[in-house]
């Protein structure tokens, strides 16, 4: 019975969605080409509050957990779990003054009304899963400017979603490479619950009710740890929160 209620919101879910996006495509551009970074980033903002709000119409609930508030004047390096796209815009909002960026698949760069242009323009990173020295790169690079700018770095250590919420093997490399070269930022592991259920059908339509958490567990200091112990406290945090 919910699958067949489903059908019609998830209708009208999805041309709302696509209405924010096609509108965001254009302030975004906007705001990116004659007023700069600021601009774009209170429009990106004020995009990612309208997706998560066309969602309530599914019935999606969010719960914010943060174990200790994090500073705005250092990097932070986020490790989370992966469930669905919609992680991001939970991600961007709830930590909207650390200007989070993502470690994303090329794919994602092209063909998606705001989704590519944020990507592509925000200050994340695009990667080629193919194409490790590529990959290992660029993820340099946001390091780098993370450090600079005191912003934040997003990385899915799992590399592609969960479509049932168990967690798969989180993979090193790329948490190495940005703690290698953002050695004074503090790494903070989040634990994102029940988002896949807003895909437990396939692409259509989507699931009704998915009451979707975000936890941010208790930072932790890159110098306190030699990497692989480090590594180890952040995939424990993160899977032992999984529900």
């Amino acid at each position: 019975m919910q699958k067949i209620i489903s059908y019609p919101l998830s209708v009208v879910f999805v041309i709302l969605l696509l209405f924010v996006l096609i509108i965001f495509q254009g302030l975004q551009w906007l705001a990116f080409n004659l007023f700069g970074y600021q601009a774009h980033k209170k429009v990106v903002d004020s995009m990612v509050w309208w997706i998560m709000a066309c969602t309530r119409i599914l019935g999606t609930t969010y719960t914010f957990i943060q174990e200790t508030k994090l500073p705005i004047d250092r990097p932070i390096i986020f490790v989370a779990n992966h469930q669905s796209m919609f992680d991001i815009p939970v991600i961007i909002w709830y930590f909207k003054q650390n200007h989070p960026k993502f470690v994303s698949k090329k794919e994602l760069g092209k063909g998606i009304p705001s989704v590519s242009y944020n990507l592509k323009h925000g200050g994340s990173v695009l990667i080629d899963r193919n194409d490790g020295k590529q990959a290992l790169t660029v993820i340099r690079g946001l390091a780098q400017y993370i450090t600079k700018n005191n912003r934040a770095a997003v990385i899915f250590p799992e590399g592609t979603r969960s479509k049932t919420g168990k967690p798969k093997r989180f993979s090193e490399n790329g948490v190495k490479m940005l703690c290698k070269f953002a050695p004074n930022a503090l790494v903070v592991p989040l634990t994102i619950n029940n988002s896949w259920k807003l895909f437990k059908y396939g692409k259509f339509p989507l699931g009704l009710g998915a009451k979707i958490s975000l936890h941010a567990h208790q930072p932790l200091e890159i110098k306190d740890y030699n990497f692989e112990e480090l590594f180890s406290k952040i995939e424990s945090a993160v899977v032992n929160e999984i529900k």
